[in-house]
């Protein structure tokens, strides 16, 4: 894929080896209607069978991130299904049904980012927001509960004390304070927030891609099974790695002092 596509609402662009997926819906605060939901998992199957695309970059169109569901239209899907479809060649962008996407996400963040935005923003591995973001994880006030992985990962990120904060009060909060309870990395001035988050994933895809995917697994496990588990497997999957042609190249360009160029073999 070259160049930029649109898919209803959802745009795609692989810009060298980064992979740029956009929320398009910006008449609509960018609120996910079950068509957008679908587009977004099979742009999330496109970068990860993308062989050239080593990271994947999440923003948004217009003036906010996304306004959260559009429940209206979502709620029947729910009932009928007990769960949100993900189509055939998609990967759930939540990273709870199925196969996770084994890439590096950086996600850029404006405006408002309600509910389901905070819990995509969770599921991505780096985090920058605009000087503007406004964040809310408003379920409780709708009658419900967040059922996209803010239970499970909002507390892991950012501690129980913050996490429950915002969980159990609704309240709104801004960039600054989502900085300083971990939800995420950077702040930028407004309207500078996707640019930043490219240049962090310029930086990340420079690197040797199986050893960032091999770090992304390994911190993965260790969070999701055991510690354990993760120990178990770090020197198997270094003696992997040492036998690439990318460890050779690490080492060579380290000699030669100069930058690697990783093939990703």
């Amino acid at each position: 894929m070259g160049g930029a596509s649109a898919s209803g609402s959802v745009t795609r662009e692989r810009r060298g080896h980064l992979f740029l997926i956009g929320l398009n819906r910006p008449a609509k605060r960018n609120a996910f209607d079950p068509a957008m939901l679908n587009e977004l998992a099979l742009a999330y199957g496109e970068l990860e069978r993308d062989d050239e695309a080593r990271c994947g970059v999440l923003f948004a169109h217009g003036d906010h991130f996304t306004a959260g569901l559009d429940l209206a239209q979502v709620a029947p899907v729910l009932l009928q299904h007990q769960t949100i479809p993900i189509p055939e060649g998609g990967l759930d962008p939540w990273g709870l049904q199925g196969p996770r996407l084994t890439k590096p996400l950086v996600c850029a963040i404006q405006g408002r980012c309600l509910t389901l935005g905070i819990e995509l923003a969770l599921a991505s591995d780096i985090r920058v927001a605009s000087a503007d973001a406004r964040f809310a994880q408003i379920e409780i006030r709708r009658g419900i509960y967040p059922f996209g992985g803010a239970t499970i990962r909002f507390a892991r990120e950012t501690g129980w004390g913050n996490a429950m904060r915002y969980l159990l009060t609704g309240d709104e909060f801004g960039a600054d304070e989502a900085l300083r309870i971990g939800l995420v990395q950077e702040v930028t001035p407004t309207g500078q927030q996707v640019e930043r988050a490219i240049a962090l994933a310029e930086t990340v895809a420079a690197q040797a891609p199986l050893g960032v995917r091999a770090t992304i697994a390994s911190a993965r496990l260790a969070q999701e099974d055991s510690e354990a588990a993760a120990i178990a497997r770090l020197t198997l999957d270094l003696l992997r790695l040492m036998r690439s042609d990318d460890a050779r190249e690490g080492l060579q360009s380290f000699i030669e002092r100069r930058d690697a160029n990783f093939t990703g073999r």
